[in-house]
């Protein structure tokens, strides 16, 4: 019925799977990131730790921005070439098959004028293991998340926002070349489903 129809929809929205580029929840690519992300954390020396390490409680963790560097060294000068492997399949398991060339297409696009993948950031929150863990990877119009569900009530299901300059500096509004451009109207489409009061309480 229209209110099953409703609430589904909102759980739908709210569990990020407006985010299709992203692997779906519970899917074996998110576990295997996850998992990465702990053998990433172990293979840091202590000087590494020291400059992309922080307290799950650091106010960093909550920092968004659409052109940001999470932390001042970029992955290429504080990982070695092993880790940054690493960091380049957590990446990979954070997308679905489907996406995965568009995303690498769109991020390639966007940070050619910086040296590409390595000129990205990164930066470890909490201990992975302890139940409270994050990790975050920044770049021009990039921000990826890989939490380990330790943000209860939390989903990370795409680009909180995202500008591509495809053709010109100010995009039309049918954003053409934007990857993720589709998932902004497929939100558009569950709220357009919503009745006022179910409008007004979403907003």
């Amino acid at each position: 019925n229209r209110r099953e129809f409703l609430t589904r929809g909102m759980q739908v929205a709210a569990a990020g799977i407006l985010g299709s580029a992203f692997a779906e929840s519970g899917a074996p690519a998110k576990a295997q990131s996850e998992t990465l992300v702990t053998q990433l954390y172990k293979s840091l020396n202590d000087g590494q730790k020291k400059l992309i390490s922080f307290p799950w409680s650091d106010p960093l963790r909550q920092k968004v921005d659409n052109n940001w560097h999470i932390t001042k060294q970029r992955i290429r000068e504080v990982l070695n070439k092993d880790q940054q492997d690493l960091v380049r399949q957590i990446f990979d398991g954070l997308h679905s098959e489907e996406y995965k060339s568009e995303v690498w297409r769109q991020f390639d696009q966007d940070n050619k004028g910086d040296g590409g993948f390595p000129s990205a950031s990164i930066a470890l929150f909490g201990e992975p293991g302890t139940g409270k863990f994050e990790f975050v990877l920044t770049g021009r119009h990039c921000t990826r998340r890989c939490d380990g569900d330790s943000e209860e009530g939390a989903a990370f299901g795409g680009p909180i926002f995202y500008g591509h300059a495809a053709k010109g500096f100010n995009e039309s509004p049918q954003h053409e070349g934007n990857a993720y451009w589709y998932q902004a109207k497929r939100a558009n489409e569950v709220f357009q489903s919503l009745d006022g009061k179910q409008r007004e309480k979403a907003l």
